[in-house]
Order: structure tokens, then C-alpha cells, then sequence
């Protein structure tokens, strides 16, 4: 395969960070829907996560790139009425929420699921299985509109079973995945189900059904344009493509010529860009980073960017959890630079950091202010009076010197 470009690691770096929306520009005026619009529509995906140690984890993304936001801008973009809503839920990277402009390119996902196909074993079995299941519970969204499991866990009638709440749950996730329910809110955070032409604008749902080769291809070009650059592997993992299907489209998107091929310094496989990408000279910004985040969310890709090994610790013992139960990474610049263990103590009104780990070379005095700014902003964001450091570690020791400096404690 021949290549018509190549790229240091630094330039790697940057095309990544610029094509993820790390531009360092935050408006001092408040975020309005528009730019989040904006944002979503150039990454693609934003993961949803259930995680609330710190905030959920799906409002990160567009802290960490655009400042202090108002989340209802971003629950009114996701659940809310008519014109309001702009995204969707779906499986996109794991659970997501995707603009409605992606739709029409998930269509042929759920046409798979309704096979059974790509989806977990135990629901396609289920789907198989227990179709009369599935067909009452689609027969109660439909009557009574949108509906969690847990309301219909009350019901009286049983049939079998099958009819308890994992049974209604199970059709339900067999339904979204399929495409024959979708979600029409949240309440706290379970979903609502309804059907598609009730929450989707009929003019999305009308628009021909794409091909698979035709709805992956314009995948894997979301995918090239919100990365920047990336190898086969990075670029079908974005949305979770298979290599059976991304190989063959790459091809072809590069035939095509809207993709190149191209090199990074010290990858050993070919990576793909769009053409003539235009590298920043150099990328100035700081964010704290959701460890769902979509700059990072493919763990080998990370460490080839940045030389960076990440590993969520949520699941591990903590007698041996080496950085911390919820770990934001800490980007400066053009490196990730630390690591802060964070959480969100409410009730006492203040942000908690239980850890700070510098990376090598380590943090000089500009950067460790900027890590106090971010977390003083993220404070702020979230209605918590003060940054409370729980963390022994020198790191910690510098980190009190640089918030003192920003906001007097």
C-alpha cells in the first residue's frame, strides 16, 4: 500500500487534538446550543456512561472543550421536545448519543441486530427465542408510549417465566438495538422507549435506506475527520466496526480519493487521513478528560499518541488500583501530562482530589496552574463551592501552592 504523506509523532498529535476540538478557545460568553450542536456533529459520538462519581460522564466531553456549559443545553440537545432535540441514542462507540444527522448510517446496524447479528449473544437469543415477549412489550410502547423496564416490571400479568424485569429488559435492548424503539428521554437514568416515528423527525426516517457499504464508508469518513489521523484498527473502532467490514471500505474510500494513506513516525502500521490535512504549527490548551472521552477512548492509539497507558480502576480491587478509582487524565498542551483521581462530594460542596500523579517530565509551574485553573473551572461548572485536596503525594503539595495563587485558599 503505497503512502503519499507522512507525519512526525508531533504533527500525529496535533491533527488529532485540533480534529477532536482541542482548540483552546473558550468563549467567555455563554456555550449556547448551536456550538454544542457544532462540537457533536464533528466528533460523532459522545459515550454515555453510568458512572456519577464525578458528573455523568457524557457532559465531560463538552466541558473539556468548550468551558463552563449549562447541562441542560445538553439534555434538551438529547431528550427534548420537537426541534430541540438534536441527537439520538444508539450504539455508536458502546452507548452514545450521535447526531440525528447519523441515523440514516446506523440503519443498516440495526437491520444486523434484527438477525442477530453483531449484537451479544444472550439478546440474540433472546431476540430468537422470545418473540412473543418481545412483541408485548413493543405492543405496550406502543399504547401507552414512552416506557422504562421498571414500569413495566409492575405489572400484574405474567406469562411464563420469561415475564419479569429482566425479561422486559432484555425486549426492550432487543428492540432499541434493532431499531424498532429508540429512546425518548431518561428519568434519572433509566431509559424511556417509544417508538421511532415518535421521537425521530419523519424526515430522517424517510430518507433511503443506505447500503452497508455505502452507510460504513461514510462511518469510517466521520471517523477519519474526528481523529485526524488514524491506522485501519483506530479509525473502525471509532464506531465499532468490524476489520471484515472497515478493510474493504477503506480501500475504496481511498480508490476514491477521500481518504490518502499515509505514515506516523513510529507506527508500525499505515494510517489514513483526509486529503491535504493541514497540520497546526501548535496546539495550546488544558482540559481534564473524561476517561470516556473520544480522544482517548482507544487505549493503544493513546499510547502511541501520547505514550500515555490508561486503564479505568472503577472495576479493580482497591488494594490494587495503582492511580485511583475515577482517573481523569490531565491534557496540556500537546501532552497528557498527569493524572487526577476526582469526585464530586455534593453534599459537602466541594470537588475532592484523592489523587495527583504528574507524568515524566512532570508538570513545570505554568502547567501545574493550569491544572489548578481547570479544576477551580470544574468546580465552578458544577456547583461546588471549593477544591478540597485529599492527596499526601508532592504533586499535591504544588497543586495547593498553584490554587492558592488562582483563587486565594
Amino acid at each position: 500500500m503505497s503512502t503519499s504523506s507522512s507525519f512526525s509523532l508531533k504533527q500525529a498529535r496535533r491533527l488529532a487534538l485540533t480534529a477532536q476540538g482541542f482548540t483552546g478557545r473558550q468563549s467567555p460568553t455563554p456555550v449556547k446550543s448551536a456550538r454544542i450542536n457544532r462540537l457533536i456533529e464533528r466528533l460523532g459520538s459522545v459515550q454515555i456512561d453510568s458512572v456519577n462519581a464525578l458528573v455523568r460522564s457524557h457532559y465531560l466531553p463538552l466541558f473539556s472543550r468548550l468551558g463552563q456549559y449549562t447541562h441542560d443545553l445538553l439534555d434538551k440537545a438529547a431528550w427534548g421536545e420537537g426541534r430541540q432535540r438534536t441527537l439520538f441514542e444508539y450504539w455508536g462507540h458502546e452507548a452514545s448519543l450521535l447526531p440525528l444527522s447519523m441515523y440514516p448510517l446506523m440503519r443498516w446496524r440495526m437491520l444486523r441486530a434484527s438477525r442477530g447479528e453483531d449484537i451479544y449473544q444472550q439478546l440474540a437469543r433472546f431476540g430468537r427465542e422470545q418473540q412473543d415477549t418481545v412483541r408485548r412489550v413493543l405492543a405496550s410502547v406502543q399504547a401507552l408510549g414512552a416506557l422504562g423496564a421498571g414500569s413495566l416490571s409492575t405489572r400484574q400479568e405474567r406469562a411464563g417465566p420469561w415475564w419479569d424485569w429482566s425479561a422486559e429488559k432484555h425486549a426492550l435492548e432487543w428492540l432499541f438495538a434493532t431499531g424498532e424503539v429508540t429512546v425518548a428521554g431518561r428519568r434519572g437514568f433509566e431509559r424511556l422507549y417509544d417508538l421511532p416515528e415518535r421521537v425521530i423527525p419523519s424526515a430522517i426516517l424517510q430518507q433511503p435506506l443506505l447500503s452497508e457499504a455505502e452507510a460504513q464508508r461514510g462511518l469510517l469518513l466521520h471517523a477519519a475527520t474526528a481523529l485526524g489521523v488514524g491506522t485501519e484498527k483506530d479509525l473502525r473502532d471509532y464506531f465499532r466496526l468490524g476489520p471484515a467490514d472497515s478493510r474493504p471500505r477503506l480501500a475504496e474510500l481511498v480508490e476514491s480519493g477521500d481518504l490518502m494513506v499515509c505514515e506516523v513516525q513510529g507506527w508500525r502500521q499505515p494510517a489514513f487521513c483526509l486529503p491535504a490535512p493541514k497540520v497546526p504549527r501548535k496546539v495550546e490548551t488544558s482540559a481534564l478528560l473524561s476517561p470516556f472521552d473520544s480522544l482517548i477512548w482507544e487505549r493503544s492509539r493513546t499510547e502511541r499518541l501520547f505514550d500515555f497507558r490508561y486503564r479505568l480502576e472503577i472495576y479493580t480491587p482497591q488494594h490494587k488500583r495503582v492511580y485511583g478509582y475515577y482517573v481523569l487524565p490531565f491534557l496540556h498542551n500537546e501532552r497528557i501530562a498527569a493524572r487526577v483521581d476526582l469526585r464530586a462530594e455534593r453534599a459537602l460542596g466541594r470537588l475532592a482530589v484523592h489523587a495527583v500523579h504528574e507524568e515524566e517530565p512532570g508538570l513545570d509551574e505554568e502547567g501545574m496552574l493550569a491544572l489548578a485553573v481547570n479544576l477551580r473551572r470544574m468546580a465552578d461548572w458544577l456547583g461546588l463551592e471549593r477544591v478540597q485536596l485529599n492527596c499526601p503525594r508532592v504533586s499535591a503539595a504544588r497543586l495547593r501552592v498553584a490554587l492558592a495563587q488562582f483563587d486565594g485558599d
